[in-house]
């Protein structure tokens, strides 16, 4: 499955329909334990709806399991102050690292085939204080609940044609997401795509005053259109050599950091819905990539891109997404951890 080879278009479309659904976990949404009690949804449940058919990717993140690692700094303009206490808004320069990624639990999979893309990214203070947090393409995600994701993630892979179709009929808010699935334009460079957190968060400033909000990273290059059919004449891992390659000869990469605020009555226990246009925005600074480093040996490999951890100045919101995610994060890297000889590194790091 997801092995390099010519698809039809029609074929294309029906595989890039089904990763763009799994992708759209772009960070493994689910319930922990106890909250939906007492049809419990756990992380081991939510994991085993992630898995292939083809099996567990051992080793690996149990979803966006392909990606590539990066190091760089966060230089922060001083403009988020106003909105957060959190020492990484104040003016100057951060320790940064990430990861691109894509948003499927096959780790070989072809990229043309995967519709979202993801960054998942850690800042660090210099009192050893960190932001982590994991971001997505999409503009929107999927469903409203952690609860509807497992449902997406059993339709998906269910062998019942209806299957899909009736969930779409239980979920009328996934059509906003499948239409930015069939539409949007696609890049082919990790370099050209925004990152949106797309769940909300409360920034506390240095008064006590709270602020709902949600951000996004925004390319400073120039995203350019390319169709599914020649990104796959590109080859199957085409993003990992385009992303190492345009650093080395063009140079750092950079993305601007910006910061949506909601009014009040915005929704914020909900990443399916967008915060109307208009909303006040403020730029906070700007992530820039300054090393490529392949996954087996890079700095992201053991970084458990946990969104619930969080510096002095922001914390969870209401919505339940965070808090589910990091529960199935961890058990994620507790399986990965134990299968470390199912993904050596290279003879050249060995001890």
């Amino acid at each position: 499955m997801n092995q390099p080879g010519k698809l039809s278009r029609s074929g294309l479309g029906s595989l890039v329909l089904i990763a763009a659904v799994l992708g759209g976990g772009a960070a493994a949404f689910a319930y922990t334990a106890g909250w939906l009690s007492p049809g419990r949804l756990t992380p081991e449940r939510m994991i085993e709806a992630l898995t292939p058919p083809s099996g567990a990717p051992l080793g690996h993140r149990r979803n966006h399991a392909k990606g590539i690692c990066f190091t760089g700094v966060f230089e922060a303009n001083g403009n988020g102050v106003e909105l957060s206490r959190a020492k990484v808004f104040a003016q100057g320069r951060y320790p940064a690292l990430g990861r691109f990624n894509l948003g499927t639990a096959n780790p070989n999979a072809v990229d043309a085939t995967v519709r979202v893309r993801g960054m998942g990214l850690l800042i660090s203070a210099a009192d050893g204080e960190e932001w982590r947090t994991a971001m997505i393409s999409p503009p929107i995600f999927p469903v409203s609940t952690p609860q509807a994701f497992h449902e997406l993630l059993l339709a998906s892979g269910s062998k019942d044609p209806e299957a899909m179709k009736a969930f779409a009929r239980a979920n009328p808010e996934f059509a906003g997401f499948a239409a930015w699935a069939k539409t949007a334009p696609w890049t082919d460079s990790y370099a050209e795509e925004p990152y949106n957190s797309l769940d909300s968060f409360v920034f506390t400033d240095a008064n006590g005053g709270d602020h709902a909000v949600r951000w996004s990273l925004l390319p400073s290059a120039q995203p350019v259109s390319i169709s599914q059919a020649d990104l796959e004449k590109r080859g199957p891992d085409f993003l990992e050599q385009e992303i190492k390659e345009r650093v080395q000869t063009a140079g750092p990469q950079r993305w601007t950091m910006v910061i949506t605020v909601a009014n009040p009555g915005d929704p914020t226990a909900d990443p399916s819905k967008a915060w109307p246009t208009g909303r006040r925005t403020v730029e906070v600074g700007t992530l820039v990539v300054l090393q490529i480093e392949p996954e087996r040996d890079g700095s992201c490999r053991d970084i458990n891109f946990d969104p619930t951890v969080l510096p002095a100045g922001i914390r969870v919101s209401d919505d339940p997404f965070p808090a589910a995610r990091s529960s199935v994060y961890r058990k994620s890297y507790d399986l990965r951890a134990a299968e470390a000889k199912d993904y050596p590194r290279t003879e050249a790091v060995k001890p």
